[in-house]
């Protein structure tokens, strides 16, 4: 074996072992909504070797990275069999991406990705890219994943060679390795991206959220979070959409938004993570946000906290696409631990935790969006109002009086 070779191969798979074994710290104080983790949890080096390279010294003796892979992010997220999982998005060198299953033991480190990544089914018009999965454990039985299937504009010039149709891709598993895939979904809508499906039946029928779109990238007329009813999964058909949470002038949303993760069901409502995208002069930015809809009409927000949720920090806003958090996939745990998976800037995977406590703590009492600065001023100066009527020891009453039972 080349020395070459022996050298490289050694040095690329202790780096692996070692990324792979890095343990994720959280980050201290935060908001007291969830807590941030120093690392991310996945990247594009996080990817076997046995992807990217060929490991054989007589047909690559120079140990050459022959399949490269470019971003690891946009996953969906699921507990299973005592596991938590991920369904990531692998965008490879070639810029088309695939999905990829990666467990964890604790939900916040040490993620591996299975031997080989999803072998998705085509349809009859096969799918020229795959991406951002949702997954959902149905009530029928069956794991569903929905994603977003893109194929080039049959009616676009020869010069224009950017211009797609996005639709939503349906399939279907019991394992998560073997999937069968379903046709499209079926909507009135020009294009789909960001469709979610509803855990449960409503009315005996799959219930899907949607985001209708006159564009692949412009929502137009569409603008906003869709809801429909379909009586079959097999070939699944949403003839009306109501919209149930639209876009908004200067807002977060005020370009479109779309849906996460399924929704999470508690006592007090549906819990729903969102993303919605504004316009800057530095180009979009994507931020994720939190609404609640009623237990008895799935149509009807019930709470709305103002602004965002979570927005990309630090190294986060610097990617692929900057400025970018999106987030659909989330696990509720059994202790009522939520892990919030999140990418950012179309590089690289993260997680935040919290608990369904805060979450609903949150959402039920953060004031909303008064839709007007001298709104936000008033919702402020009752705040600070409020907490002058409350006694508050300054710092260093606190420092006096830490001294003072010190010395008892």
């Amino acid at each position: 074996m080349a020395p070459i070779f022996t050298s490289r191969l050694h040095l690329l798979q202790t780096a692996h072992h070692e990324l792979l074994h890095r343990p994720n710290h959280p980050e201290a104080l935060g908001n007291g909504v969830y807590t941030r983790y120093a690392h991310p949890v996945l990247t594009a080096a996080h990817a076997p070797l046995a992807w990217r390279y060929d490991l054989n010294p007589s047909t690559n003796p120079f140990l050459m990275e022959r399949i490269g892979v470019n971003g690891v992010f946009n996953a969906g997220a699921i507990k299973w069999q005592g596991r938590y999982l991920v369904v990531a998005r692998v965008e490879g060198a070639d810029r088309k991406s695939f999905f990829a299953v990666a467990e964890s033991p604790n939900g916040i480190d040490n993620f591996r990705f299975w031997d080989h990544p999803v072998t998705m089914p085509e349809t009859d018009e096969p799918d020229t890219n795959v991406y951002d999965i949702r997954l959902v454990a149905h009530e029928d039985g069956w794991v569903y994943g929905l994603f977003c299937t893109e194929r080039r504009d049959p009616s676009a010039p020869e010069a224009d060679q950017s211009a797609a149709l996005a639709k939503c891709g349906i399939a279907r598993t019991k394992d998560l390795v073997h999937w069968e895939r379903l046709p499209d979904l079926t909507t009135t809508s020009a294009q789909q991206r960001n469709v979610v499906l509803h855990p449960e039946l409503v009315q005996g029928q799959y219930a899907f959220y949607t985001r209708p779109q006159d564009g692949f990238i412009e929502a137009g007329s569409g603008g906003g979070i869709g809801f429909g009813l379909s009586a079959t999964i097999e070939t699944a058909r949403v003839m009306e959409e109501v919209i149930i949470d639209k876009k908004q002038y200067h807002t977060i949303s005020e370009l479109k938004n779309g849906l996460g993760p399924a929704p999470l069901k508690t006592d007090l409502g549906w819990l729903h993570l969102a993303h919605g995208v504004r316009n800057t002069a530095a180009g979009l930015r994507y931020v994720l946000y939190v609404f609640m809809t009623a237990l008895d009409d799935l149509t009807r927000i019930i709470h709305k906290p103002a602004g965002y949720f979570l927005a990309p920090e630090g190294e986060e806003r610097v990617g692929d696409v900057s400025n970018v958090a999106f987030g659909n996939g989330w696990i509720l745990d059994d202790d009522g631990r939520v892990f919030i998976y999140y990418a950012s800037s179309d590089t690289r995977l993260h997680v935040a935790t919290s608990t369904l406590a805060q979450l609903l703590d949150y959402v039920v009492h953060t004031p909303e969006d008064g839709l007007r600065s001298a709104a936000s001023v008033q919702r402020i100066n009752e705040l600070i109002d409020k907490n002058q009527t409350i006694p508050t020891p300054t710092l260093a009453e606190r420092v006096a009086n830490a001294a003072h039972a010190h010395t008892l």
